[in-house]
């Protein structure tokens, strides 16, 4: 389908991505220019010898072959645009080929009969063919390439054979066009390498700011789930012990379902806090909260804090971490006794969180360590530390070490 869509439009197919960025459209136009250039220098050199053959003969065959010239540099400069794929991008439509191709392939032929053309006449061709030898697969440019030069030289040959030797004598230029014709293929290929390291550059720029917003994305989930997890399942625990003491006890009843609405109410801000990216998680209350909640689970809960770690971003990871194991607790267990250490030393932090009764099925486990506890692993290990879970004979117990932090924000 792309060789038809190519016939179609007449130039070749670019590959489906996202429009380059302005400076690299800029690059591609300095770097299109410096191949036109070194096309016209040698166009220019071709036509002021043919110009002064003619002006010396005034013969019918440097008339013609002035003209072939003149076509083959007009279709040489067009044809550089399809450059613009890059090396191997593919050919353009055939006609494209075929009007490149027969002018300077006329001229190599009358050049064999035209006195004093010699292998100037064969540099029109040399010109086609390295103006289409960067869309070749590698191998099949390098064989092109090889059988332009073979053919370039070729002509003076045949041309002397003909009673016509090559002969640059009172011909000015001649030494700049062999340089220049030289040193084309280098030039072009380079070229078009170096405009090749431009896109692949822009290409991943783009791929670096999709994969920003993407980890954003995955960081703003991870948070909201942290936010709405917790506090759901503290809202449907509080509702739950609201229903059993309704008609028990009403006055607790009423104080769990004040509880609830301040509960939901925090949410909110929290979410909402959330959104506008302001979001602080405090340690210390997210501690007392952990007692609290699993308290009123009717577990018991011992709190044994040596000192909160003095890192910001220490205590904001280490809270979430504590949100997220006591919505497990709630979730996940029927736990009458939970712990929950902290130590903080010179070498850094330890968190341990333990409690019993962790009756956890299989599925459940899969599902609680991808959607919670695989995010704050993430986020302990972009502290250089590490987070350790263990589930043994109904014990569950979750362990965070994090390193001290040099510079670390207070």
């Amino acid at each position: 389908m792309t060789a038809q869509r190519s016939a179609a439009t007449g130039t070749p197919d670019e590959p489906q991505r996202e429009q380059p960025a302005r400076s690299v459209q800029t690059t591609w136009t300095y770097t299109l220019t410096s191949i036109v250039f070194f096309f016209v220098v040698l166009d220019a050199i071709l036509l002021i010898i043919a110009m002064a053959n003619y002006a010396q003969s005034r013969s019918t065959l440097d008339a013609v072959l002035l003209a072939l010239l003149i076509a083959s540099a007009a279709m040489q400069v067009r044809y550089c645009w399809f450059l613009r794929v890059g090396r191997g991008g593919g050919m353009p439509r055939v006609g494209w080929t075929v009007a490149l191709f027969a002018p300077p392939a006329l001229a190599w032929v009358l050049g064999l009969f035209t006195p004093a053309a010699g292998l100037f006449a064969a540099f029109p061709l040399w010109m086609a063919v390295n103006a289409v030898a960067p869309l070749l697969p590698v191998t099949s440019r390098r064989a092109a390439l090889l059988a332009g030069g073979v053919v370039s030289v070729l002509h003076p040959v045949l041309a002397s054979m003909l009673g016509h030797p090559f002969d640059t004598t009172g011909m000015s230029g001649s030494g700049l066009l062999f340089f220049y014709g030289v040193l084309l293929p280098a030039m072009v290929l380079s070229s078009l390498w170096w405009w090749e390291i431009v896109v692949t550059l822009d290409r991943h720029r783009s791929a670096a700011a999709e994969l920003a917003v993407a980890k954003e994305r995955l960081r703003f989930a991870s948070d909201l789930h942290d936010i709405q997890g917790h506090h759901l399942q503290v809202i449907a625990l509080k509702s739950e012990l609201a229903e059993r003491l309704l008609a028990v006890d009403p006055e607790a009843a009423r104080e769990h379902v004040h509880e609830t609405r301040m509960i939901a109410k925090q949410a909110l801000e929290e979410t909402r806090s959330l959104v506008a990216g302001y979001r602080e998680v405090d340690l210390a209350a997210e501690l007392e909260n952990a007692r609290e909640v699993l308290t009123a689970t009717g577990a018991e809960c011992t709190l044994q804090i040596d000192a909160l770690p003095a890192d910001a971003e220490v205590r904001r990871v280490l809270a979430l971490v504590v949100r997220e194991a006591t919505t497990n607790i709630l979730r996940h267990s029927a736990a009458t006794r939970a712990s929950i250490r902290l130590a903080t030393t010179t070498d850094g932090v330890t968190l341990e969180i333990e409690n019993n009764e962790a009756a956890l099925p299989a599925d459940a486990a899969g599902r609680a360590d991808s959607s919670g506890l695989v995010g704050l692993r993430d986020r302990v290990s972009a502290l250089d530390g590490r987070l350790e879970t263990d589930l043994e004979s109904g014990r569950f117990s979750l362990r965070v070490d994090v390193p001290a932090r040099i510079g670390a924000r207070v």
